[in-house]
């Protein structure tokens, strides 16, 4: 008995501070004047989506709806006590007004203090903080305007063009038509897309289903594997301890072949002097401190995409010579635009797919647009100014990102103490290193923002509609200085692949198109839970 004292005693010690540590934070709403969610231990408020019961979209909008007569309410993002923000102005002071005191993101994937060779999440644009982030921004961002974007267009209208092909001449070969899991074929578009922008490299994913490129991406973004999930927790209990051990959200192997490639590229060109009009290329010019922010012209202003986000004055900022940019944080660059290409733009064509299969009017309506573009280039190749004057796809496109929002939330980190103050009854203070969160899709399913929010209606991007939105609640590509950097390229291409497979097919029902649509249990993005299927059927 005394010998069983001996071990338990320790262990009953070491159960306390585990369960102290883990808890420590459960009163932290208590003083503020906001409600706050319940909170289970270790599992916090977000019990539900960490076990799978809910997906993270509709999660998001359950959360959202909870207390909807507030402007901010708490809840535990498992251990980390969050601060919800449902008020439109309230977001927009934090996201943009106040910015200097929401500068960075929270380190869920990676510490940032990471300093490791092989860690390249922590340097990639996302996960900088601070003034890294600050100089990092500014030195990209002449590489996403829309200049720069016109003369990548050809490389994204060759894989287009790629893509059709092949559909066209497999209908040929079986003499008949084929269903298609469309996350499949976004996936391997969009991989083709930036492999052939931001890697140098041709590849065929379509008739090659197996290449290393794909395959290596499609390990890169399997986020729900445990191995990952394990990693995500330890950054975000042990941060020190994971960038100690060099760890990366990214295994070994992956970062090694997308370096190698990004490497043999540079070096290539260094020596022969080739000159190619895509993101390594740009990254190169960036590095030497030769890529100038150009102002656009009152015409590129004027025809933008309704989704398009405003460069901040931190991106416009001139750095000098540029930054001294290592090779492993050119391969971050890239790999960051590569997760960004292959997950969130391929998931937002798949849900387009999705929605003008079942509203064949939609589908209809474009089409007539898309002919009459084509007519208006006199039989010509598609051109990047004659994508920014399809005013109905982007009528359809920021309709897709409103009902279907490829990120349903967004977060920023408190920096500094920060005053709450709406100058009525709410007054409190954010303190430093807490986490706020902007709930993107509770937001876009407001029916005081947005009538009927589950009708899928271009027309609420109309010209005569598009001004009563409010802009503090319509954020598919985030808010403020750290939005999405790549927002115009995203659409470009959306709307770029839909021009040419609507010239060819139209996109049918068939018994397995999931009506009403399912989405999957995951908490990572959003998918469907068994799959999009749709037909390719050419028009005669």
């Amino acid at each position: 008995m005394e010998i069983d004292l001996v071990y338990l005693v320790p262990f009953l010690a070491m159960l306390y501070i585990v369960y102290h540590y883990i808890t420590k934070d459960n009163n932290y709403f208590h003083d503020k004047p906001i409600p706050s969610m319940a909170t289970q231990p270790l599992l916090g408020s977000s019990w539900r989506l960490v076990m799978k019961k809910i997906s993270l979209h509709e999660f998001i909008i359950e959360i959202y709806n909870k207390y909807p007569l507030v402007k901010v309410f708490g809840m535990f993002d498992m251990t980390t006590p969050v601060f919800v923000v449902r008020d439109p102005e309230l977001i927009k002071r934090i996201g943009v007004k106040d910015f200097d005191h929401f500068v960075n993101h929270r380190s869920v994937f990676g510490n940032t203090d990471n300093n490791h060779p092989r860690a390249l999440f922590s340097k990639t644009l996302v996960a900088l903080n601070d003034q890294k982030w600050r100089d990092m921004r500014a030195t990209l961002s002449p590489a996403f305007t829309g200049s720069k974007m016109r003369q990548m267009f050809d490389l994204v209208g060759e894989c287009c063009e790629s893509m059709v092909k092949f559909y066209q001449n497999e209908v040929r070969r079986k003499s008949g038509t084929k269903v298609h899991e469309m996350k499949d074929v976004f996936t391997r578009f969009s991989n083709d897309v930036i492999a052939t922008c931001a890697f140098g490299l041709k590849v065929d994913s379509m008739g090659s289903v197996n290449n290393d490129f794909y395959t290596n991406g499609k390990k890169m973004v399997a986020f729900d594997r445990p191995i990952v999930i394990l990693k995500m927790i330890g950054f975000q209990m042990a941060p020190r301890l994971m960038g100690w051990l060099g760890l990366d959200l990214f295994d070994r192997e992956q970062n090694d072949f997308f370096t190698e490639i990004i490497r043999d590229t540079v070096r290539a060109r260094d020596a022969d002097g080739i000159v190619r009009p895509d993101i390594v290329h740009l990254l190169m010019e960036a590095r030497r401190g030769l890529l100038k922010h150009q102002k656009e012209t009152k015409e590129e202003e004027e025809v933008k995409g309704f989704a398009t986000v405003e460069e901040s004055e931190v991106g416009r900022v001139q750095v000098g010579k540029g930054m001294e940019m290592s090779e492993a944080e050119m391969v971050a660059q890239c790999l960051i635009f590569f997760l960004a290409g292959f997950d969130t733009v391929s998931t937002c064509l798949t849900f387009l797919a999705y929605e003008l299969t079942i509203n064949r009017e939609v589908q209809d309506k474009l089409y007539e647009e898309i002919r009459e573009t084509k007519a208006s280039l006199g039989g010509g190749p598609l051109t990047y100014d004659a994508v920014q004057q399809m005013q109905y796809m982007d009528m359809v496109v920021s309709e897709v990102l409103r009902k279907w929002a490829p990120a349903p939330s967004t977060d920023r980190v408190c920096v500094r103490d920060y005053v709450v103050d709406d100058g009525e009854r709410l007054k409190f203070t954010i303190e430093k290193d807490t986490v706020v969160f902007f709930p993107i899709a509770g937001l876009h399913y407001d029916p005081q923002y947005f009538p009927n929010p589950g009708k899928f209606d271009p027309e609420r991007f109309s010209p005569e509609n598009r001004e009563k939105i409010h802009p503090g609640t319509y954020l598919p590509f985030g808010i403020g200085p750290r939005n999405c950097i790549g927002s115009r390229f995203a659409l470009m291409e959306v709307k770029a692949i839909f021009y040419y497979m609507l010239m060819e097919f139209t996109f049918e029902k068939t018994p397995n198109t999931p009506v009403p649509l399912r989405l999957a249990k995951t908490i990572f993005g959003i998918s469907s839970e068994k799959g999009i299927y749709v037909e390719f059927r050419p028009r005669v």
